[in-house]
């Protein structure tokens, strides 16, 4: 391993949420060194989650959902439009597209996820949305009655789903599982949402897959493995996400399923050993958080991103500035409360803590009614981990407390 150089930047090696909020966490921790933040998309940073939901249904524009920008980041590098192919951690040294090698002081590693995508042949029609590129492509096809066709019960697709039927496209959805967002939500809250889905005249197609895309150039139909023909101008791919690390594989670090780190957010090899110069953060970090467990996980949550990015640019900082605070950091326990937000159509969904944690068994209607409003509670061993609420958001608040001081 070479010894680090002092005055090379600090790499982030992703443009999205959790590197914008590393960058700005190792300036307001201190760090007033070199920091140059590597994107394979030419946007600069902006909040995804909006592009399934109400950005969608209206124009679609980088306006619409850019970060603003801080003026502690105005001396940060974007090289937009580069994407990282190799990194050598020994040499500390980073290989883009372009064929360029750049040394590195320390590494972030916040490259994200990618749509998994239906395994068929490419065919105009078909679509994911995880970028606003994808959103803008997708906006220019829901045009009013367009058959839309949307693979997939998860948030991402229901959302979708609800946003093409309020611009007065023909809705389908096609879910091997027996409910929509049965996984997250368990059967009791996804029964009442199906409901709540098909009164707004969404169909749904439940314990069935995609066995064929018809159409010449176009998408046709979609063919489902039960023999069901499904007429379709739009198919929606909402059928999970990959990791992206293939730039990693060279490395030691352990990719069994995102990037493991600990709970300082420093990426462990496969040997166990987390590096004082490498950190991971956002949708593709696995680490444990102690307000559940010591169990190492990767959270797709919103505010995932941002509170990693936080706690590693924090981390960083201590460990470059070499001023004795870097162990007292470290140790400082991480425990983020997880939480996300659905809009489908009138619903308004809101959720503290870890839901998929429980089984169906121990989730609790805590108050109110599932037809109507109701905070929903997800126990593990007596133990509240997580509150759904449809509507009551101002009652989640206290159950959100719960789980953050231990659910007892």
């Amino acid at each position: 391993m070479t010894v680090a150089n002092p005055a090379a930047p600090v790499v982030i090696v992703g443009a999205a949420m959790g590197g914008l909020r590393a960058a700005e966490s190792l300036r307001r921790s201190g760090y007033t060194g070199a920091i140059r933040v590597v994107g394979e998309e030419l946007h600069a940073p902006y909040n995804r989650p909006p592009l399934s939901k109400e950005v969608l249904a209206t124009d679609v524009t980088h306006e619409a959902v850019a970060f603003p920008s801080r003026a502690e980041m105005g001396d940060v590098e974007w090289m937009l439009g580069v994407r990282a192919t190799a990194v050598d951690l020994d040499a500390r040294t980073l290989t883009t597209d372009d064929g360029e090698v750049q040394p590195w002081r320390a590494l972030v590693i916040a490259t994200g996820l990618r749509a998994r995508r239906l395994d068929f042949a490419p065919i105009a029609g078909r679509h994911v949305v995880r970028s606003l590129d994808d959103a803008m492509a997708l906006r220019a096809e829901l045009t009013e009655g367009a058959r839309v066709v949307v693979v997939g019960s998860g948030f991402l697709g229901c959302e979708l789903s609800a946003t093409a039927r309020k611009l007065g496209c023909e809705v389908t959805i096609v879910t091997p599982s027996a409910e929509p967002m049965m996984r997250p939500l368990g059967e009791l809250v996804a029964k009442e949402m199906r409901r709540r889905l098909t009164n707004e005249g969404v169909d749904i197609f439940s314990g069935v897959t995609v066995a064929a895309i018809n159409g010449e150039t176009t998408v046709e139909s979609v063919e489902l493995s039960d023999g069901t023909v499904v007429p379709a101008d739009v198919l929606i791919e909402s059928v999970g996400s990959e990791c992206n690390t293939e730039w990693l594989e060279s490395t030691d670090l352990d990719l069994s399923d995102g990037v493991l780190a600990d709970n300082a957010m420093r990426a462990v090899t496969t040997s166990g050993v987390a590096r004082d110069d490498v950190y991971v953060v956002g949708d593709i970090a696995r680490f444990p958080n102690p307000m559940f467990d010591d169990v190492a996980r990767r959270i797709e949550h919103w505010n995932i991103p941002t509170d990693t990015g936080k706690r590693a640019g924090a981390v960083l900082a201590a460990h470059l500035a070499d001023d004795g605070s870097f162990a007292d950091v470290v140790a400082k326990p991480f425990a983020p409360v997880p939480s996300f937000w659905s809009n489908q159509f009138e619903i308004k969904l809101q959720a503290y803590g870890l839901l998929g944690l429980v089984s169906d068994d121990d989730i609790r209607v805590l108050e109110g009614d599932l037809s109507d409003q109701a905070a929903v509670g997800y126990y593990r061993d007596d133990r509240l981990v997580g509150v759904l609420g449809i509507g009551m958001k101002a009652a989640l608040l206290p159950y959100r407390k719960q789980i953050a001081e231990g659910g007892a």
